[in-house]
């Protein structure tokens, strides 16, 4: 039963998160009130960090527990390490949008938030990296359709 819980807990938490980042981008790339637009956005990266929190505890569950298939299946299969890699170039992504909305949520505390016009160029950046991530997620659906498959391991 807990094989079952954790492999759908798993893609569950692809679907969280391919919905979040699509919606960051979305809600980046239309900035208008400030107060309304962090909302949005702020609720969305909440979901995209919960997605990789369960992604993270799940994989590594199911990966290092064995609970799944042997720890071995993994660590030989290729297609495996391309959707490690998938994951580590989304992680690598999320490092400056990450910083910069960390930064826009203590300016909102603090009311201290600059106007819309001056943080477009910084949201239209961030929107295009949750574009690519939003791609980059798609890719690592289709590794893990390919492992469930079968498909790279020796």
């Amino acid at each position: 039963m807990l094989r079952i819980l954790l492999a759908v807990v798993h893609l569950l938490a692809l679907g969280i998160g391919l919905g979040a980042v699509f919606a960051r981008a979305r809600a980046l790339g239309r900035l208008t009130s400030a107060q309304e637009s962090m909302r949005r956005i702020f609720t969305a990266d909440a979901w995209w960090g919960v997605a990789a929190l369960l992604w993270l505890t799940t994989g590594l569950w199911r990966a290092l527990a064995g609970t799944e298939k042997a720890s071995g299946y993994y660590w030989s299969n290729h297609v495996f390490y391309a959707k490690m890699g998938l994951f580590l170039a989304i992680f690598l992504l999320e490092l400056y949008p990450m910083v910069t909305l960390v930064r826009w949520r203590s300016a909102v505390r603090t009311k201290t938030l600059s106007p819309p016009v001056v943080l477009a160029p910084t949201a239209r950046r961030i929107a295009r990296i949750s574009d690519l991530q939003t791609l980059l997620v798609i890719a690592t659906v289709c590794a893990a359709v390919l492992m469930a498959r079968g498909h790279g391991a020796q």
